[in-house]
């Protein structure tokens, strides 16, 4: 075979290899570039997670200082706890003290009273003792009085016939005879005189001493006497202070002087003596309030609780209520009745209606009516 046709017959490989070399270095740079985008990706992702780690790191140092402080709040509440109940142990130990101080109290004052009316009556026997001898001294004064008379008018007798000695010899001895016997009679009725003098000093002293007795039992019993009213007052303000947690800071209800006054229109409709649903709920509150401290009210404290109706000016006539003393005596028997109903014993309330004489705005409008218009309730004793 001639040289020139085996030239001819050579494959030439070399673009092909430069084709595939090329289609390998597009792929390895595709490859790259997938990589590199992937890089990109797993930095962002990365970054944010470290970002986010960063924000719960945050946090959680937050709920740590949140549960810190919770912890100190906690170690606080707790300690006040134990304090009031500290103070709330030393508070029933006084209580338990004042009850058995106020119960010998009640036992000293009616050992007092039996003692002034034991003392009353020892002092009236011996007034009428007194009284009786007083008159038996008045009747021997009198007894005297007339012996004496008896006897001067003997002496003067005997005086003039003096004189006649001896024709009246028999007289005279006679008339001497009842004159030394109105003597001796005078001498006793002085004796006996004395005696009742002596005994009336003695009675005499003896009032005085009970005097002075019956003002020391007086002392006493005005000394009891305060401390049930003291009781009473300490009652009466736990009652209100208790009354007003209740009520709350309502403009309707306040507190003049020593009562809590309702306006009118929260308990009752307009020119009526029905008690409506939200003036029940209020009286709840104070039926509950009074409930508890009934409670803890000894029972022989005289308290009650007093319910005061009050209308304003405006006239009212009408077949249930004529007058407006008719309106406010009945709205303050709805509201004694209804508290009755929630457990408050009757014979510790009282009603009364003052219409509208008592009023404690001197306006004549609608603002001065409205505050006039209201129920008045209080703790008091009998």
């Amino acid at each position: 075979m001639p040289a020139g046709r085996r030239t001819a017959r050579t494959v030439d490989i070399w673009p092909g290899f430069v084709d595939a070399l090329a289609t390998l270095i597009l792929v390895i740079v595709f490859v790259l570039m997938v990589f590199t985008l992937f890089q990109f990706y797993l930095k962002d992702v990365i970054s944010g997670r470290d970002q986010a780690l960063a924000r719960l790191s945050s946090q959680l140092g937050d709920l740590a200082d949140q549960l810190a402080l919770e912890k100190k709040a906690n170690a606080d509440l707790n300690t006040r706890i134990g304090a009031l109940n500290d103070e709330l142990q030393a508070s029933l130990t006084t209580r338990e003290r004042l009850q058995q101080e106020a119960d010998e109290a009640k036992g000293r004052a009616d050992k007092v009273s039996a003692d002034l009316e034991d003392a009353n009556k020892v002092i009236q026997a011996d007034k009428e003792k007194i009284d009786a001898q007083l008159g038996q001294l008045d009747a021997l004064r009198k007894n005297i009085e007339t012996l004496t008379a008896l006897r001067d008018e003997l002496q003067k007798t005997v005086n003039q016939q003096g004189s006649d000695l001896t024709a009246q010899k028999d007289l005279t001895k006679d008339a001497q005879a009842r004159a030394d016997l109105l003597t001796r009679q005078i001498a006793a009725l002085q004796q006996q005189l004395a005696s009742l003098n002596a005994a009336l000093g003695i009675s005499e002293d003896k009032a005085k001493a009970d005097q002075v007795q019956i003002a020391d039992l007086g002392k006493r019993l005005n000394a009891a006497l305060a401390g049930r009213v003291e009781e009473l007052t300490k009652f009466r303000s736990e009652f209100f202070g208790r009354l007003r947690q209740v009520l709350g800071d309502r403009p309707d209800v306040r507190v003049v002087g020593d009562r809590f006054v309702f306006q009118s229109e929260v308990l009752f409709p307009s020119g009526s003596a029905e008690l409506q649903p939200e003036g029940k709920q209020q009286l709840d509150g104070v039926a509950d309030a009074l409930a508890t401290i009934a409670k803890e009210m000894p029972q022989d404290l005289p308290w009650i609780l007093q319910v005061d109706g009050h209308t304003d000016n405006r006239p009212i006539s009408t077949p249930q209520f004529p007058s407006n003393w008719e309106l406010s005596a009945a709205r303050a028997i709805s509201v004694v009745k209804y508290l009755t109903s929630r457990g408050i014993p009757a014979d510790r309330l009282a009603a009364a209606g003052f219409g509208e004489f008592e009023p404690i705005d001197p306006r004549n409008d609608e603002v001065g009516w409205r505050r006039n218009r209201r129920i008045e309730i209080k703790v008091t004793s009998r």
